[in-house]
């Protein structure tokens, strides 16, 4: 615990809790505050309250006071003996409540009773089930009279860690490394600082984000926020988990948040559209929406994700812009007819060409070839096309089973232009064997990428930085560039 600490602080980690309850066998105090190389808080948990601590209730006291008497900056108290613990020197007193499955309705209650315990700072620590509680927790966090930390466990709460700063928090809660979180959701500290740079958030920053549920496979908040820190722009990008059956009461929510725009991914591309006030062309044709722009009252929905896949397709295919619709005339072949497949198919059909879908449930094939007045075809069938354009929009071959393709090699010739979406890892087993015969390859990171560049440009006005996108995420996925 000493080392990790002096890990911590010289890593810049201005206040460092340490958790007593962690330690087995005994717990000397006094050799973890000696020569302590940043402040220090010292708690001790329960397992009523999330912790360890396996001894008496006589024994842990007495290690809390003596923490106190050596004069460690904060001590955390919970409320049921904040009242037997009395202040003492310059040590400053954390009082806090936790609730392991849920967010409580009376939280202002519960503030109100552990503003009583002579608190220097209030901390309530609540799971949250759904994404507005998310909203309750901040909103408390920023009218409290005393200064107070709310903050969501779990994956649904992960944004109330992050946004903290911005609603007057005087810390947040990380942990020494993403492996061992100490608390569900919690982040680590290179997270919160290098990606979220949650040390320059103040009431003033713009938030952005994506909505998903799943989350944690996102890398939109490793590119969004490194495209921040490029510009110096204010502003930070927060994964959302929103259930789909959440999302209605979230959009809601939004401007109480702060939120001023939106990554939309799966499974709520389509629901969305109906809380939107307005939608641009491609959104009304494909019946999808992957980007949300928030205007005082005014939510504006756009598909990145067709603009970004046709350029990719175009630019592979080394067409011009002499013609209105270049990619007519050639046979394209869809695979997988969720939204990248919707976009796709959109976006070939739009621009001339003779599209055929697959899906392994045929009626979604069907169902999207009768909306774009293209053939569906059973999955079976897929190799007996023999197509231009091979574009896969199924999650075959994404990390972790990189070694499964939606095609097989054997079909592939030389003279097709393959795409595939999926981009962990960029160089799926499609797109090897694509290469090795010889086939012109799009990877999904060059559509992410792209995709990702245009949301930026409607969140900010500003061009997305391409290059930067693409080298922070092979970095991320140890992609290596062909």
């Amino acid at each position: 615990m000493i080392a990790e600490h002096r890990y911590l602080a010289e890593r810049g980690a201005p206040l460092v809790e340490l958790r007593l309850d962690y330690i087995s066998g005994a717990i000397n105090v006094k050799r973890l505050l000696a020569d302590r190389p940043c402040p220090v808080t010292i708690a001790c948990r329960r397992p009523v309250d999330g912790g360890k601590w396996a001894g008496t209730e006589a024994e842990r006291l007495l290690l809390i006071r003596t923490a106190i008497a050596d004069g460690v900056e904060y001590i955390d108290l919970e409320d049921d003996i904040a009242a037997i613990i009395p202040r003492f020197g310059a040590t400053k007193r954390i009082v806090s409540f936790h609730d392991f499955r849920k967010t409580p309705e009376n939280l202002d209650e519960i503030h109100a009773r552990l503003s009583k315990c002579d608190p220097d700072i209030v901390k309530i620590a609540t799971m949250a089930n759904h994404p507005h509680d998310n909203l309750r927790l901040l909103d408390l966090t920023r009218r409290a009279k005393v200064p107070t930390i709310c903050l969501g466990m779990g994956d649904i709460g992960v944004p109330t860690r992050i946004l903290a700063g911005k609603f007057g928090a005087p810390h947040t809660y990380a942990t020494f490394h993403h492996d061992r979180a100490l608390a569900p959701g919690q982040l680590s500290f290179e997270h919160m600082r290098d990606i979220y740079r949650f040390d320059q958030i103040n009431a003033e920053t713009e938030v952005y984000g994506v909505v998903a549920d799943p989350i944690g496979h996102s890398l939109s908040p490793l590119i969004h926020n490194a495209a921040f820190a490029h510009f110096g722009m204010n502003k930070v990008y927060v994964p959302f988990r929103v259930p789909r059956e959440d999302l209605n009461q979230f959009i809601e929510d939004s401007a109480a948040v702060g939120i001023r725009g939106l990554s939309i991914t799966i499974p709520h591309k389509e629901e969305v559209i109906k809380k939107l006030s307005e939608v641009d062309a491609a959104v009304h044709g494909i019946g999808a929406a992957n980007t949300v722009v928030l205007n005082d009252k005014v939510r504006s929905g756009y598909n990145t994700d067709y603009h970004a896949a046709m350029t990719s397709l175009e630019e592979a295919m080394e067409l011009t812009a002499v013609s209105d619709k270049p990619l007519a005339g050639n046979k394209a072949l869809v695979l997988g007819c969720g939204g990248a497949g919707m976009a796709i198919t959109y976006g070939l059909v739009q621009r001339g060409a003779q599209v055929f879908v697959s899906d392994i449930a045929l009626r979604k094939a069907d169902a999207l070839a009768e909306r774009f007045n293209c053939v569906a075809i059973e999955w079976p069938a897929r190799h007996t096309l023999n197509p231009d354009i091979l574009a896969n929009c199924t999650p075959v071959g994404m990390h972790p089973n990189v070694d499964e393709t939606p095609y097989e090699k054997h079909h592939l010739r030389p003279s097709m232009v393959v795409f595939d979406a999926v981009y962990n890892p960029e160089n799926t087993l499609l797109i090897k064997d694509a290469r090795s015969r010889n086939c012109t390859v799009v990877t999904g990171i060059e559509m992410f990428v792209r995709q990702a560049c245009m949301q930026f440009k409607l969140f900010t006005g500003t061009d997305g930085p391409a290059d930067l996108m693409r080298d922070v995420i092979r970095r991320t996925i140890g992609a290596v560039k062909v």
